[in-house]
């Protein structure tokens, strides 16, 4: 399921989840870059605001590299996925987590930014699926790299190796 937002808009509550465990008041993130545990975002932006924190995949996109920033771009090759972690704020955290995500993310009204927040299923390590807010690219990033590929062919920012033209198919 995608439900496009342009940035910044107020999150709404989920419309049903697929876990039972699900937080009914705002949607979890799926963050697969600088914002996962470790990463100097997640220190700025996210720790002390987490509720917990698992493991997660977002399959049909491609992960590519900024550079030195990951870009998810909607990919419907065959295994493609992009590896990140599920974050559920706590209560009380959300609303300013949000805004610093959406501001960190330079997610814009008109749809200009480097990253639009749009509603997607997420697939979680034990094999269920959640709705979370995810960041992909902008419109004009993700025609840029669709143009000129930075694509980290295992979907782990982490664990990256960047693969781009030159290195062929």
């Amino acid at each position: 399921m995608s439900d496009s937002r342009r940035c910044p808009v107020p999150a709404e509550p989920a419309d049903g989840p697929a876990d039972d465990d699900a937080d009914d008041d705002a949607l979890p993130f799926f963050v697969y870059g600088t914002l996962r545990t470790g990463g100097h975002n997640h220190a700025f932006h996210l720790a002390g605001r987490c509720a917990d924190v698992r493991p997660a995949v977002l399959p049909g996109a491609a992960l590519h590299d900024g550079p030195g920033f990951p870009f998810a771009v909607p990919d419907a090759t065959p295994g493609r996925q992009v590896v990140g972690e599920l974050i559920t704020v706590r209560p009380g955290a959300y609303g300013p987590a949000l805004a610093a995500l959406d501001l960190l993310e330079d997610c814009r009204a008109d749809g200009t930014g480097e990253y639009v927040r749009q509603r997607l299923t997420v697939r979680t390590a034990g094999g269920g699926t959640r709705e979370a807010w995810v960041y992909l690219a902008g419109p004009a990033v993700a025609a840029r790299l669709r143009a000129h590929p930075a694509l980290i062919p295992s979907g782990d920012w982490v664990h990256r190796q960047r693969r781009g033209p030159a290195d062929g198919p």
